[in-house]
């Protein structure tokens, strides 16, 4: 059973910046695909980063784009997840998700693995 712990959440203000941190304990961590999703209240759960398992390839939403930087150290099975420039419309709790591919996929259907989930609250 693969335990995914979620680290860095808050409160801040329009404009600052927070990096989330996602401790897995997938072994070898390598082999897997790690994401960040998130859910604002009454909302779907939807994608903001993906980075593949050997690590070459990233996804970003259109809505983080330029702002979030999604990373993963495989030496401390960490991924990190930057957010700089955050808004309002950033609010959500955010989860860290895994699955046992070297393929990005976007729906959290195919996300096998998840972690509790940690609250960002961006005041205007």
């Amino acid at each position: 059973q693969v335990q995914l712990v979620e680290s860095g959440g808050g409160l801040v203000q329009a404009g600052d910046s927070l990096r989330l941190s996602c401790a897995a304990s997938a072994q070898p961590f390598n082999r897997y695909t790690m994401a960040w999703f998130r859910q604002a209240p009454g909302r779907e759960r939807v994608m903001a980063a993906a980075i593949s398992a050997s690590g070459g390839g990233t996804y970003y939403a259109d809505s983080v784009k330029g702002r979030f930087t999604i990373s993963r150290d495989n030496a401390k099975n960490t991924v990190y997840l930057q957010m700089n420039s955050l808004k309002f419309e950033d609010t959500a709790v955010y989860y860290c998700a895994a699955n046992l591919r070297d393929l990005i996929r976007t729906h959290h259907t195919t996300y096998d693995y998840w972690g509790q989930g940690t609250q960002v609250t961006v005041s205007s």
